[in-house]
């Protein structure tokens, strides 16, 4: 095989350049460039090395390998010549670009290209689906009304780049029975650099006669720094078509049609996108764009849901009566801690009662409500949505067919114990049970170190919460008097609650950091035999970590927080009152506006934070290794060249991607009824994150190997578990959080002329000031409220002074607590029976689907039955025509003969 390295390629490139020019034909209006006065023709080449073949402009480049020589140059190049002669002992051939044409003077570019008999032969192999025959099937029915859609349609070319096809597995020995026009073009660019990766990463660098399993694979190379990069081309610059007619510039499609943030309310292209960049991204788009479109109905009723609260902001009398200086303005409420708290008037809490009322009132209930039907109506037609795309791109039966439950290469050179596998009767790698579980329980003790860890944090930030609690009481005793700019704005809870949640924000980014390093080691340690349960092991560990890291918080604010604080006299204390960090109390309002605080900013920041990632970092990392050594514009730079300067899209890219989303979603659902506009800022967040990961994919990162996926894999199974725990963690907000069922219980059972009045004095206790423990009392012993009273306020509903049963628990306690796990009751059953209602009402597979999968499969069957018959008819003529006689043949032919002599 000839390999043209160094100065050998001058000369393919001048017999080339009529070639090229006539390319250049439809940038410039279908005139050839000719060559500028003063120009050499060395500076004329220059402009036309952006193309994805080799110098023959023949064969097309199909993926590239990047190396450098350093320190360690002998051995590098040792294990570069072993491997490099193993690819072409596989069919593969190679062509080398000399680091003097490179920018930085530094840099090889070791160029594959597969031939057909590799590609033939490896896509037999994999049993890749490749058509056989134009679909005859509808694609679709007329919608009604389709004109009001125009807007948002991209032109029909983009969104199907090709006709639909039957399909059937590719078999090397019935090439006839395909639909091959033209052998170089029949495997599109995806399908080939998915084969050329999956020879790469089973390839061994040993010298012949040594066998050494370790030596096996790219990743291998790629880590020890024998080469610098392994990555297959995009086909054009993303802002200019190829000048090459045989190139698809289909990254310029996807820039001018996806990727930018203007035609953010178009579709997506997604045929285009599983054609160029391989079924399993294509389905994290799918998903991900038809999770916004179902977030649209979510933030409608969240925005309903939010304009009722405003509209009924007027006739919230709990708030009137707070804010009332005759009633809320003489009520005088007990101290919210130790020592450093003075007793405060209940009118201080006005506006926390009035923003409370915007997030708690009768609509939270419905949405509630709603919320957990709408999760279900989003899972089980994404159910749909999803079987749909498994026959229209051939995934039906991929799990039992395709690479992803080939075995890992780190799998088969780690392990070195074989046995029979009782199906294919082949000797096969497996991991001694004995290892297995001795990595498995290493394993599950990091997990649990590193949750403790996370609930430590929280424990930590609680004790901030208590300790700082009193520092903000004694700076912002009467906000009223006090501090006059931002007085009326700022209480102790909310200044503690910012405070707390901006801290507890920052913990989570630092262990989700570290974290993320540890699971991935953990998981190689355990060295799971296929891609797929690699990828469900690791989403299992992170998801865990990330559960907990992300809303312990709010699990805490919205179950934990004013339920153990106990009474005057009798208070609870976080590690008993030697610490003197009393628990928290909740505003007269209830806890549900601090669960919205913590909400918005743990919600609010990791998303802002994680567009800074996504957006920014790629930009100013791609931006400085663009500028280092180059010296010229882009275009005097090949198309490996541009390539090369652009980010690496690890295994992992998608994973983080599905793992943004998912604990975006646990927040929508879990905590929404503490705050109805998170779906609202979801849809936001979302279509930005749509055209920044288009603009990602299409202009920061280097083309990724197409993978295939049928699903989005474990992450189903958790999207619905947080669904059914969310309906569970929403019910239990409205009735021990929110304020709802005690206003409902006075309303009904306990009001005057069924109204409010006088509710915030009858969910008020009493307590004696004379009765307070010492160490409870302020430091300040001046003058409070002029010595008017002797008792103080506090929220619960126990006996006042004087009564038999003092400071006990009133029957209304009891009532509203029966009121409040009966609403759990039944609103659980009410959302879970409506879940599986429907559920089973919405088949997971539409009718239309299972009707066309059929039909293929009957006339796949019906065409390869009829070309079965047709080539064995074909083989017998051809036999009959060129096998010789027989003996048998002879003898009966002169029997006959003799006979025929024998007759009068």
């Amino acid at each position: 095989m000839r390999r043209i390295t160094g100065e050998a390629k001058d000369e393919t490139l001048i017999e080339l350049q009529s070639v090229t020019d006539s390319h250049l034909g439809d940038e410039n209006g279908g005139n050839s460039v000719n060559s500028l006065p003063g120009h050499t023709e060395t500076e004329k080449l220059q402009k036309n090395k952006d193309t994805v073949f080799f110098r023959d402009g023949v064969r097309r480049v199909d993926f590239v390998l990047s190396y450098v020589d350093d320190k360690d140059g002998e051995k590098k190049q040792e294990r570069r010549r072993a491997f490099e002669a193993n690819l072409e002992k596989e069919g593969l051939e190679l062509e080398t670009e000399d680091k003097s044409d490179s920018k930085d003077q530094k840099t090889y570019f070791l160029k594959i290209h597969a031939p057909w008999n590799v590609l033939a032969t490896y896509a037999d192999v994999l049993k890749i689906k490749v058509p056989f025959r134009t679909s005859d099937v509808p694609h679709g029915q007329d919608v009604p009304l389709e004109w009001l859609s125009h807007p948002f349609r991209l032109p029909e070319h983009i969104m199907r780049p090709h006709p639909d096809y039957f399909t059937y597995p590719f078999d090397k020995t019935k090439t006839d029975f395909f639909l091959i026009s033209d052998k170089d073009t029949f495997f599109p660019p995806s399908t080939r650099n998915r084969i050329v990766y999956y020879i790469l990463a089973r390839c061994p660098y040993y010298k012949e006669g040594l066998k050494e399993r370790d030596k096996t694979g790219i990743k291998r190379l790629l880590s020890n720094g024998t080469y610098t990069a392994a990555f297959p081309l995009h086909d054009c610059r993303y802002w200019k078509r190829a000048r090459n007619a045989e190139c698809e510039s289909e990254r310029y499609n996807f820039y001018q049609h996806w990727a930018r943030f203007l035609i953010f309310y178009k579709e997506q292209p997604l045929n285009l996108i599983r054609k160029y960049y391989g079924e399993k991204i294509g389905i994290y788009f799918a998903w991900l764009g038809f999770y916004t479109e179902m977030l649209f109905f979510a933030a409608v009723m969240g925005v309903i849901c939010f304009t009722y609260g405003l509209l009924s902001y007027e006739e919230n009398m709990s708030s009137k009566e707070i804010c009332d200086p005759n009633i809320g303005g003489n009520i005088v409420m007990c101290p919210l801690c130790d020592k450093k708290c003075p007793f405060w008037k209940l009118n201080s809490t006005c506006l926390s009662s009035w923003q409370s009322h915007l997030f708690d009132n009768e609509g939270t209930i419905f949405f509630a409500i709603f919320m957990g039907i709408w999760v279900t109506l989003f899972l089980e037609f994404w159910k749909r949505r999803q079987a749909r795309l498994e026959y229209e791109w051939d995934l039906v039966d991929f799990e039992e067919e395709q690479q992803q439950l080939q075995i890992r290469p780190e799998f088969e050179i780690q392990c070195t114990n074989k046995r029979l596998n009782k199906i294919t009767q082949e000797m096969e790698p497996y991991l001694p049970v004995t290892s297995k579980c001795a990595r498995f329980c290493l394993s599950t003790a990091t997990v649990i170190f590193w949750v403790s860890l996370i609930v430590a944090c929280i424990i930590g930030v609680i004790a901030y919460r208590l300790a700082v609690y009193a520092a903000f009481a004694s700076v912002i005793k009467d906000p009223l008097r006090k501090i006059q700019l931002v007085g009326r704005f700022i209480t102790p809870q909310l200044a503690t609650s910012v405070t707390a949640s901006c801290i507890n924000f920052v913990i989570i980014m630092i262990l989700n950091f570290f974290y993320e390093r540890v699971a991935i080691w953990i998981t190689d340690m355990e060295i799971p035999k296929t891609h797929l349960e690699y990828e469900n092991r690791l989403t299992m560990k992170m998801f865990l970590f990330q559960f907990v890291n992300y809303y312990s918080s709010c699990f805490y604010v919205a179950f934990f927080k004013g339920k153990f604080v106990g009474s005057p006299g009798n208070y609870t204390y976080m590690f008993g009152k030697w610490s003197k960090l009393r628990n928290e109390e909740c505003d007269p309002g209830g806890c549900l506006i601090e669960l919205t605080t913590q909400l918005v900013i743990v919600m609010s920041g990791k998303q802002l934070w994680g567009n800074i990632q996504e957006a920014l970092l790629p930009l100013i990392r791609n931006w400085w290794s663009s500028r280092k050594g180059r010296r010229h514009p882009e275009n005097h730079y090949s198309r490996w060249e541009q390539d090369h300067a652009l980010l690496n899209f690890t295994q992992l890219g998608l994973f983080y991607e599905y793992l943004e989303m998912v604990v975006q979603f646990g927040f929508i659902t879990l905590f929404v009824a503490s705050f109805p506009l998170a779906p609202l800022l979801a849809l936001f967040n979302n279509i930005l994150e749509i055209r920044v990961d288009a603009w990602k994919f299409t202009t920061q990162f280097k083309r990724p190997v197409a993978s295939k996926a049928r699903n989005i894999g474990a992450w189903q199974e958790i999207l619905n578990a947080v669904a059914i725990l969310s309906v569970v963690t929403n019910a239990f907000i409205m009735a021990f959080t929110s304020d709802m069922i005690p206003r409902m219980v006075y309303l009904y059972a306990y009001g005057k002329n069924e109204n409010m009045m006088g509710y915030v004095n009858n969910s008020l206790s009493i307590y004696n000031i004379s009765q307070i423990h010492e160490h409870n009392m302020p430091e300040e012993r001046g003058d409070w409220f002029g010595n008017s009273t002797t008792t103080c306020r506090y929220r619960d509903y126990r006996y006042p002074p004087g009564h038999q049963k003092e400071y006990t628990h009133t029957m209304q306690f009891w009532h509203i607590l029966a009121a409040k796990m009966a609403f759990i009751i039944i609103m659980e059953h009410v959302v879970f029976v409506v879940k599986f209602l429907v559920a089973w009402m919405i088949p997971d597979v539409p009718t239309g689907v299972k009707a066309r999968f059929k039909r293929e499969r009957y006339l796949i069957q019906e065409y390869l039955h009829n070309y079965e018959v047709e080539r064995l008819k074909l083989q017998l003529s051809a036999s009959f025509i060129t096998e010789p006689p027989s003996e048998m043949s002879l003898l009966t032919d002169k029997q006959e003969m003799v006979s025929e002599c024998l007759l009068p």
